[in-house]
C-alpha cells in the first residue's frame, strides 16, 4: 500500500500539469461549442457548421489532402526505405542515419525550400522563363491542392521510412539469396518475403501519417477553417465546433494507429 502511495505522489503533478495545459482548454473548447454567446446550451451552431457547404468542403479537402499525403508517403517511404537496406548505394548508410535529423527539422523550412524551388519567383520558374521567354510563370501549383500533398509527402515520408528501415534489417538475408538462387524473380522476391515483414512498419507509418496530415494547415481544410473563424471572423463558437470535431476526428484515427500498432506488434514494426 505504502509502495501504490508513493507512486502515486509521482503520477500526480503530471497529471496536474497535463490537466491545467490540456484538459482544461480542451474543456473550454468543448463548452463554448455547445453555448450560445448568452451562455446557454445549444448545439443549434452544430447544425449550422455541419450542413454548411464550406464545412463540408473543409472536410472533404482534409480527408483527400490526408489520403493522398498518406498514400505518397508510403509508396515513397516503401521504396526508399528498400533501396537503402537491399542495394549497395553510395553513400546509403549516411542517408538512412539522416532520416532521424531530418524528422527533427521545422516543417516550415520545407515551404520555404519549396517558395524558393516552385515559387512564382523561385529558382524552376526563373529558368524556365528565362528559357522559354514567358512573361507569367509557367510552373503555378504551390498553393494548389497539389503542392499541399507533395510538401507534405515531403515532410512525412521519413516517419514511414524509419519504422521500415528498422524492419527491414531484421530480415534474414540468407532467406533472400536462397531464394534468388531458386529462381525467385526480383518481384516475386519483394513480394513474398520482404512485403509481408514489412506490413507492421507500413500499417504503422501510414495510420502515423494520416493523423498527422490531418492537422495540417493546407488550402481551405479544417485547422485552416477553424483559423479563419476565430481570428478572421471573430466566431468563437463556430470555430470552437469545427475544433471538436477536428479532435475527435483525430482521435479516432489515433485510436486506429495504436489499434494496428496493438495488433501487428510495435516493437516488430521498428515503432517508438
Amino acid at each position: 500500500m505504502a509502495g501504490r502511495s508513493t507512486a502515486g505522489l509521482f503520477v500526480l503533478p503530471p497529471l496536474l500539469v497535463l490537466a491545467a495545459l490540456f484538459f482544461y482548454p480542451l474543456g473550454l473548447i468543448a463548452r463554448q461549442s455547445a453555448h450560445t454567446d448568452a451562455g446557454l446550451f445549444s448545439l443549434d451552431t452544430y447544425a449550422t457548421v455541419l450542413g454548411g457547404g464550406l464545412f463540408q468542403h473543409a472536410l472533404i479537402n482534409t480527408v483527400e489532402i490526408a489520403l493522398a499525403s498518406t498514400a505518397g508517403c508510403l509508396v515513397l517511404g516503401f521504396t526508399m526505405a528498400l533501396l537503402l537496406s537491399f542495394v549497395e548505394i553510395p553513400g546509403g548508410r549516411l542517408l538512412a542515419r539522416l532520416i532521424d535529423t531530418f524528422i527533427a527539422l521545422p516543417t516550415f523550412l520545407v515551404a520555404l525550400a519549396f517558395t524558393f524551388i516552385y515559387g512564382s519567383a523561385g529558382l524552376l520558374n526563373g529558368a524556365l522563363m528565362a528559357i522559354t521567354g514567358a512573361t507569367l510563370p509557367p510552373v503555378d501549383f504551390l498553393y494548389s491542392t497539389w503542392g499541399v500533398v507533395l510538401a507534405e509527402i515531403t515532410v512525412y515520408t521519413p516517419f514511414v521510412m524509419r519504422p521500415l528501415l528498422a524492419s527491414f534489417s531484421l530480415i534474414d538475408i540468407a532467406q533472400i539469396e536462397v531464394a534468388s538462387s531458386l529462381g525467385g524473380r526480383t518481384r516475386q522476391i519483394i513480394r513474398e518475403i520482404i512485403f509481408p515483414a514489412a506490413l507492421p512498419a507500413l500499417l504503422a507509418g501510414g495510420s502515423l501519417c494520416l493523423l498527422m496530415t490531418v492537422n495540417e494547415f493546407g488550402v481551405i481544410t479544417l485547422p485552416l477553417l477553424i483559423y479563419d473563424k476565430a481570428i478572421q471572423e471573430f466566431d468563437y463558437t463556430a470555430a470552437c465546433v469545427i475544433a471538436v470535431i477536428n479532435v475527435a476526428l483525430s482521435l479516432g484515427l489515433y485510436a486506429i494507429y495504436r489499434s494496428l500498432v496493438g495488433r501487428m506488434g510495435g516493437q516488430n514494426a521498428g515503432v517508438v
